[in-house]
């Protein structure tokens, strides 16, 4: 059977196609020419082709001979240019038709951050007027000495209720060595201003003498097991050495919240009337944070000046006193003193260390 064939000149994308699937060609092969062929007409319009004849065990092609090039450019690469191009063309095509629609790219969602990273860039930050007013009253750069700071912190604590004074001790010390880790208490001469409850947990003889000594709670079994339930109205939990193997389960409840007892912090004594009394008259427990910060609270703001001089003097004594023994080189980087809602106000440091109380104190 006769198999006829008609074209153009133009050799359509068809043949060129069936062309390039017999013959490998390679981009370095392709020329400036071959590259910006592009076709005047649509390709369907331009040529028409009879069907294969197919036999049972054969299959015969059709010749296509008269398309062939001269010599100097082989027909195989031709083909193999326009196939490139036509891939080309297509995917600009899809480029374009997903813009079209309107189909948003994906995007790919970040990590949220955390710790440090999280907290917002100064320049992002916003205040209240009431602080950028009070902030004013402070030289940003300057390092204050002792007795003139806790007159300007005085000053600054502005806020509707009684402000809480706070210290903040930057040391030189890595928590995360054993011999760098720092937990200490403070007896404040003056008192924290604020009402402790203190609850206890003893056995025997003992339960008559935490009562006597004024403590809000009493228990032994029983209060740990409202403590398991959930009850938690109480300041400090003070323990007996004997009942250090029963609150031991409850070290995954009291140990987040700062209240599990412990030897450091005095708070597991066999003397417990004595503990009490410090707890209720003014005797802090501080620790360095993970990054070597220790705070603690020293007073209220409606202290008299001498009243937070001295607690100051004594929370800056008990820091340098229970210095860590893996401490090395200067131990305190910096200090700084604030109310709870106030601008903090930096202390020279040198000063501070040989600040010597007044006699009458």
């Amino acid at each position: 059977m006769a198999t006829t064939a008609a074209c153009t000149t133009r050799p359509s994308s068809l043949m060129l196609t069936y062309a390039s699937s017999s013959s490998s060609a390679f981009p370095q092969d392709l020329t400036p020419s071959l590259v910006s062929f592009k076709p005047t007409k649509p390709l369907f319009s331009t040529f028409s082709i009879c069907p294969l004849v197919l036999r049972p065990n054969r299959v015969r092609r059709v010749s296509l001979s008269f398309l062939k090039e001269p010599k100097s450019e082989p027909f195989h690469v031709v083909s193999a240019a326009l196939a490139a191009e036509a891939e080309v063309d297509e995917a600009v095509e899809d480029e374009a038709l997903k813009g079209a629609d309107g189909s948003a790219a994906p995007v790919t969602v970040s990590k949220p951050k955390k710790g440090k990273a999280a907290l917002l860039l100064k320049r992002d930050r916003t205040r209240s007027k009431r602080f950028l007013e009070i902030q004013k009253l402070r030289e940003t750069k300057k390092e204050y000495e002792v007795k003139p700071a806790i007159a300007l912190l005085k000053e600054m604590a502005s806020a509707k209720f009684v402000e809480t004074a706070e210290a903040h001790f930057r040391l030189n010390i890595d928590p995360k060595y054993n011999d760098q880790q720092l937990r200490a208490t403070v007896n404040l001469p003056k008192g924290t201003g604020q009402t402790v409850k203190v609850a206890v947990l003893t056995q025997g003889e003992r339960f008559e003498e935490a009562k006597n000594a004024g403590a809000d709670l009493v228990g032994g079994d029983d209060l740990i097991q409202q403590i398991k339930d959930g009850f938690m109205e109480f300041d400090k939990l003070i323990a007996s050495p004997d009942m250090m193997p029963k609150v031991a389960s409850l070290g995954k409840i009291l140990g987040p919240r700062g209240l599990m007892p412990n030897p450091k912090a005095g708070t597991v004594t066999p003397n417990i009337p004595q503990a009490i009394a410090e707890f209720k008259q003014g005797k802090v427990e501080f620790r360095a944070d993970k990054t070597g910060i220790v705070h603690l609270r020293f007073g209220r703001a409606d202290f008299s000046e001498e009243d937070l001089l001295v607690n100051l003097l004594a929370a800056i004594k008990s820091v340098e006193t229970n210095k860590p023994p893996g401490a090395k080189g200067v131990y305190w980087k910096s200090a700084h003193i604030c109310s709870s809602m106030g601008p903090s106000i930096k202390l020279n440091i040198r000063e501070m260390l040989d600040f010597k109380p007044p006699a009458n104190a």
